[in-house]
């Protein structure tokens, strides 16, 4: 009889707890992230998701729990799980003087890398950048401009990477540049925690979905768990399927937002 192998989680958390003052903002949260997966972590602002994020990251400490990122502890192999990962904020952070290929250049020398400008003109070619790179990106739309922070965060090959709220202020049609090129990530192989309050982005993007909610993760599984939460509602010969919207509000309900 061969046994099944079961595979590390790249992310694991568990019991992770932080407060601010008399703000508990993180209440003992369990999650894992299967490798080269998209893991949405949905919730309301203020629920705790940026918070999470720093934790894993190595930004900021928890005040209880444990916690690996690429099997590294997050409280004692900090430089272990930096080399491992790469995170993007809910703001591009690209200089917007420089070119495009320019920004990609400065990174992998800081990283002291070897070949800069090539894995410049190769980044700028997968993320569909390549006609833009001599151009500053001051110039470059909201999309363009996302889409070379995330180019930028890419450079030394991390396994794991955090996006907070990656489209945050975006148009339509940018915000669906982004979503194609997260997609592009994970079948890279590239595992990707991301977060967001935006419903649509999390259905379209994900694997599975964890709900954060008032500290803890209430819900945790794939958008077709997470619908069989709610009963299937008819209309003569109509079936509709519960949204991820309708299973979202009826988890946390629709009571006033706390700020932390």
């Amino acid at each position: 009889m061969v046994s099944a192998v079961v595979e590390t989680p790249a992310i694991s958390v568990r019991g992770v707890e932080k407060s601010f003052k008399n703000v508990h903002v993180l209440r003992g949260v369990d999650l894992d992230v299967a490798a080269g997966s998209i893991l949405a972590l949905l919730g309301s602002n203020g629920a705790g998701k940026t918070t999470l994020v720093r934790i894993l990251s190595t930004l900021l400490k928890a005040d209880s729990g444990a916690a690996t990122v690429n099997q590294f502890d997050v409280a004692t192999q900090g430089s272990n799980v930096r080399e491992s990962i790469s995170l993007t904020g809910q703001f591009a952070a690209v200089d917007e003087v420089l070119s495009g290929r320019e920004n990609l250049v400065l990174i992998a020398k800081l990283r002291r890398l070897k070949n800069p400008g090539a894995i410049a003109d190769e980044l700028l070619a997968q993320f569909d950048l390549a006609d833009a790179g001599k151009r500053t990106s001051s110039t470059y739309s909201g999309g363009m401009r996302r889409r070379l922070d995330i180019a930028m965060s890419l450079i030394g090959n991390p396994p794991i990477i955090f996006l907070d709220e990656p489209t945050t202020g975006l148009d339509p049609q940018s915000r669906m540049e982004v979503w194609q090129t997260v997609k592009q990530l994970a079948k890279g192989g590239t595992t990707v925690l991301l977060t967001t309050q935006y419903l649509d982005e999390a259905e379209y993007l994900a694997d599975r979905i964890a709900i954060l909610h008032e500290g803890t993760i209430i819900q945790n599984g794939t958008l077709a768990e997470l619908r069989q939460l709610l009963p299937e509602a008819t209309m003569e010969y109509v079936q509709k399927q519960p949204s991820l919207e309708d299973v979202f509000l009826a988890l946390v309900g629709d009571e006033p937002r706390k700020e932390s």
